[in-house]
Parts: structure tokens; sequence; C-alpha cells
């Protein structure tokens, strides 16, 4: 929920300032109204860049790897009971 709020306060707080600079014709019109492209393209960039990140820093488990291999031999053990074919190893 904090994530929606801090995003949403952020795009008042940009659609503010764009709306400033319109009525401010501090910049010319026709730079000013690239603005929300230049925000979007801005925001798929950063996003794109977190997601990289985010990735790069993603840790390992390898007990929980190992774990999982358990798993998956005590379900291969099962089905093979109940006459499932489960293919070979």
């Amino acid at each position: 929920m904090k994530h929606i709020v801090k995003i949403l306060s952020l795009l008042v707080a940009i659609s503010a300032f764009w709306i400033g600079l319109l009525q401010a014709a501090i910049v010319p019109r026709t730079h000013t109204w690239l603005l929300p492209i230049y925000f979007v393209v801005s925001l798929g960039c950063y996003g794109l860049l977190m997601v990289g990140i985010g990735l790069m820093q993603f840790p390992t488990c390898p007990q929980e790897a190992v774990l999982l291999q358990q798993d998956i031999a005590e379900a291969k053990d099962f089905f093979k009971h109940k006459g499932v074919d489960v293919g070979s190893d």
C-alpha cells in the first residue's frame, strides 16, 4: 500500500509541475507537451533497471534446491506406486 501512495504522490507532483510549466510558458509549448512522453520513457527505463538489479541480487538457495529434489523423488515414488508412468531418470 505504501508503494501505491508513493507512486500516486509522485504522479501528482509531476502533473502539477507539468501544468505549472504549461501555464508559466517558461519552456516552449512544443517541448512542454513532450514531457509526459519523456516521463513514460524514463519510468520504463527505471523499471527495467530495477528488474535488472533484482535479477543480479537474486539469492540462490542450495538448501531449498535439495529439499525440492527430495520432494520430486517422493512424488515420483508415490505416482509409481499408483501406476502412473513418470518417465525415466
